[in-house]
């Protein structure tokens, strides 16, 4: 499977798909964040929460200046630069793992890559704004695809969830981004169900059948909260519970909040489920 899905080359960082799980980091530079770690805004707390989480494991710094929680007030692209541009810019200079900008808005992809951005988190799979998918192109910047199912729904879950990621990489292909520039995301909680978030993570080797790299952010969202009965901030094990899963069945990526904890949760699930990896990497 690793030779199956190649290298992926991000910045001065290369993912080698199937040796190990890497982990992403959040860093919301927002108000209003579901989980609770919005900050606001504040240059000085994203870049100190983005320091941690590279101390603590983070392959990959993922930030994002809007929410995407269902019901959240949307922003426009000025507020969003605004928000992001002077971290991207601050962390560009002082950390070494790949830079991650989660937006649907080709600008603001454009101008966080030309800050120092290395990978765009498009949560609307390219479809929200159809220059995007030029952008990666002419950047030649990895994509992370994600199945935004908000406004629709399905017939078959999974059948039908293949199906559409299908259509988005034929889109991106067609618009010139690089077949190792995919990654994809089956995109947890936007549009599903409680129940068919955890078919998800339950049928996630199915995906495998796109043979690109998996994303999986289930971390503290609200299937969770709803399986468990409990509130965001309570919500650590559970995360943790999905994340060793995902593993299992075939994650590539973490997207997680808290990254010192899930770092030794993937650290554990790879040395279970990826042979040779605890002789090379424990």
């Amino acid at each position: 499977m690793a030779e199956e899905l190649g290298l992926t080359r991000c910045g001065g960082t290369e993912f080698a798909w199937g040796t190990r799980t890497y982990v992403m980091g959040i860093v919301n530079v927002t108000p209003d964040s579901f989980s609770g770690d919005g900050l606001s805004g504040s240059v000085a707390a994203s870049l100190d929460q983005a320091r941690r989480f590279v101390a603590d494991g983070a392959d990959i710094i993922d930030i994002g200046g809007e929410s995407t929680r269902p019901g959240s007030a949307p922003i426009n692209a000025d507020e969003e630069l605004k928000r992001v541009l002077p971290v991207i810019e601050r962390l560009a200079k002082e950390i070494s793992v790949p830079i991650s900008i989660d937006t649907y808005r080709a600008e603001v992809a454009k101008r966080a890559i030309e800050a120092g951005a290395h990978m765009i988190n498009d949560v609307w799979g390219l479809k929200k704004d159809l220059d995007m998918a030029k952008v990666a192109a002419s950047y030649d910047t990895p994509v992370i695809i994600t199945q935004n199912q908000r406004g629709s729904s399905y017939v078959d879950l999974i059948p039908d969830l293949i199906a559409d990621l299908k259509i988005t990489i034929d889109m991106a292909l067609s618009a010139g981004i690089k077949w190792e520039n995919i990654i994809l995301d089956p995109g947890v909680g936007f549009g599903k169900t409680v129940e068919q978030n955890l078919e998800i993570v339950r049928r996630l080797v199915e995906l495998k059948v796109l043979k690109r790299p998996i994303l999986l952010g289930t971390s503290r969202k609200s299937f969770i909260g709803y399986a468990l009965d409990l509130p965001v901030e309570q919500r650590l094990e559970g995360t943790a519970a999905t994340v060793a899963i995902g593993i299992a069945n075939g994650a590539d990526i973490m997207r997680v909040h808290d990254v010192k904890e899930m770092a030794l949760v993937v650290k554990m699930s790879d040395a279970v489920v990826r042979p040779g990896y605890y002789k090379t990497e424990g």
